[in-house]
């Protein structure tokens, strides 16, 4: 069964300064998304550095999470380290993953240029740094549709579960009407 790693980063949000909307975000799309089962572990931390990079080692290394999705944390500012968080406990960059969030998201604000969003694989898990706006989040995993209802602009969970399956994870079906997942014939499985 797919494991999948949230981590909410976020100083006012872990201090309790206000809600936290990247988790319960993260949790209504999977739900929406996903066909197979699977189960969520869940962090919400502050923008510290040390802090991240355990979260992600710990949810990796001992939870056993295939996927971990983090929000927050990925712009300019001094406190965003999300990224090199990410990049510290990376055995790989997946970069495709970064630039097609950048390009979704410059669709709608050209500050999207201003995100450091970052995709890698450690061990058997891939982690994907998402933005931290719920609709953002949405808009990135998804894809765009046009007024027809055909996907425009790809979204990144379009190849999430063909990467899982290289990294010799379970297999993952999604909803199509939320996103279809992309694999090729040859690794594609016959409906029960």
């Amino acid at each position: 069964m797919l494991k999948v790693g949230l981590v909410s980063i976020s100083d006012r949000a872990s201090s309790g300064v206000y809600e936290d909307k990247g988790i319960p975000a993260l949790q209504d799309w999977l739900a929406a998304a996903l066909a197979s089962p699977f189960v969520v572990v869940a962090r919400l931390i502050p923008d510290e550095q040390p802090q991240i990079e355990a979260a992600l080692k710990t949810l990796v290394d001992e939870e056993g999470c295939q996927l971990v999705l983090t929000t927050g944390g990925t712009g300019p500012a001094a406190r965003d380290v999300t990224p090199e968080a990410t990049l510290a406990v990376a055995d790989r960059e997946m970069p495709g993953f970064g630039e097609q969030m950048r390009q979704i998201s410059l669709r709608f604000v050209p500050t999207a240029i201003l995100s450091r969003q970052v995709g890698v694989i450690r061990k058997q898990a891939l982690i994907l740094n998402l933005p931290g706006q719920p609709k953002a989040i949405k808009e990135t995993l998804e894809g765009l549709r046009g007024a027809d209802g055909q996907v425009e602009t790809s979204g990144i969970f379009a190849a999430v579960p063909y990467c899982i399956d290289l990294l010799d994870g379970p297999y993952i079906e999604t909803h199509e009407a939320v996103v279809k997942a992309f694999r090729p014939k040859s690794a594609q499985k016959k409906p029960a």
